[in-house]
């Protein structure tokens, strides 16, 4: 974690800082000096004596907490470190939940104070109880299709199968007391935008990030968006290449099958469904982009996701059904899985990006493509050779010389690179007629 995170640094007290020492008790704690300027430079403190007696008791009385406070000196002064510890309990002020995240202190309001609070109390928003609905408000064809689904991937008892509903949405967990949670309403419930806004797919086919050319909506419970999201998905925006071997026609998709199956079921599983903003899945003539809105666990970065981890769902309710039902594993391999199966398909890696609470999984349809290619350290001569010759079909050391304005010794040594990175492909001819051709 970066220090700054945890420090922060003040020339004088102000009572209002007691915001600030809330605001590292509900993080991970955090250290704020009294008598440093905006730099971390000492200026030293003021009447340090009393502070040093007031402070404990003005966050012991406003917080309800207990704090370090330490005297330092060094030649430029004294100077106050309060020492805060994270709290795993909502601390407030005055009412006002205040929260530091990055360098900065928020106070907390609406869905983002929901989430704070049933995370301090350890629950997730996917678990809380809704009242008057019971589980013959629930969709029977849906526990049906999960009863084919579980008992075919062996995850769940045989008996629990075979019980009433009622007792198989305890058996996955989905009920608190007398009341059924919000997970069970986006699983079985037929119509779970009623309970939870949002909860639907977008998919929408671009010409360019302007052009929407057409679009769908997925609508419907969760296992039924899965289903139709994937039907959808390869039949209407993702082609296919027909082969035949022998008798039999092989169809090979632009991305593979298994590796899209999971990016729809991470989007599902890691959504962050307070948010009122359906998943979107956006496709393009040379790439899918798949986006949810979601957080990663606490000190997790998309370095984390590239690298074995381990399973913590942002909906663990939602998640252990999925993966009952055979959908999804539950020891963290899915984003491993993505990149195992676009390797074995012959296109890049996909993609994966966090911001704030924005989540995406990017799959380029081949490696000819620009973002792929500068990746590579190509210089932009040969980027935009590589894509002249995806268009054209070839390209001679002649045309190269065109196209950059360069000479004859440059187009032949970059040339050279591009067939030592495996990109092209001389055509074997030599003087006038020679040309080259992706690999």
């Amino acid at each position: 974690m970066n220090e700054q995170q945890i420090i922060e640094w003040k020339e004088i007290w102000k009572d209002e800082y007691l915001k600030w020492i809330c605001g590292f008790a509900n993080a991970q704690g955090g250290r704020l000096f009294i008598g440093k300027n905006d730099q971390g430079e000492v200026v030293g403190v003021q009447k340090y004596e009393k502070l040093l007696a007031e402070i404990p008791n003005k966050v012991k009385d406003t917080l309800g907490i207990l704090v370090d406070v330490n005297l330092h000196k060094n030649k430029q002064g004294e100077f106050i470190e309060i020492v805060v510890e994270p709290h795993p309990y909502p601390v407030n002020y005055k009412g006002q939940y205040h929260v530091r995240s990055g360098c900065t202190k928020q106070e907390l309001k609406g869905s983002a104070l929901d989430k704070f609070l049933l995370q301090k109390k350890g629950k997730r928003w996917d678990g809380v109880p809704v009242p008057k609905v019971s589980v013959k408000d629930l969709k029977q064809e849906t526990f049906e299709f999960f009863r084919k689904r579980a008992f075919k991937s062996q995850r769940i008892d045989e008996d629990s199968l075979t019980d009433s509903n009622e007792h198989l949405i305890e058996n996955l967990q989905l009920k608190e007391g007398e009341y059924l949670k919000r997970a069970a309403m986006l699983l079985f419930h037929s119509n779970p935008e009623k309970f939870v806004t949002g909860a639907y797919i977008k998919i929408g086919y671009f010409q360019s990030d302007d052009d929407l050319k057409y679009q769908d909506e997925i609508h419907g419970n969760l296992f039924e968006q899965i289903e139709k999201a994937m039907d959808l998905l390869f039949t209407k925006y993702i082609k296919a290449e027909i082969s035949y071997e022998g008798i039999n026609r092989v169809e090979k998709f632009e991305y593979p099958k298994e590796a899209v199956r999971e990016a729809l079921l991470n989007a599902i599983a890691h959504k962050d469904y307070s948010g009122s903003v359906p998943i979107q899945i956006s496709v393009y003539s040379d790439k899918i982009i798949f986006w949810n809105e979601g957080q990663l666990p606490e000190n997790w970065t998309v370095k984390t996701l590239l690298e074995k981890h381990a399973s913590r769902p942002y909906n663990p309710d939602i998640a252990n059904a999925l993966f009952r039902s055979g959908y999804i594993e539950s020891w963290g391999r899915g984003t491993i899985k993505i990149i195992k199966e676009c390797k074995a398909s012959g296109i890049p890696e996909p993609v994966f990006s966090y911001d704030s609470s924005d989540i995406s999984v990017e799959f380029r349809k081949d490696i000819y493509n620009e973002k792929h290619l500068q990746s590579l350290d190509l210089n932009e001569r040969q980027v935009k050779a590589v894509l002249y010759v995806k268009d054209k079909g070839k390209i001679t050391n002649s045309d190269y010389q065109t196209l950059n304005d360069v000479s004859r010794e440059t187009a032949t040594r970059d040339l050279k690179e591009l067939i030592d990175k495996h990109l092209i492909k001389p055509s074997g001819q030599k003087g006038a007629g020679a040309f080259y051709t992706l690999n």
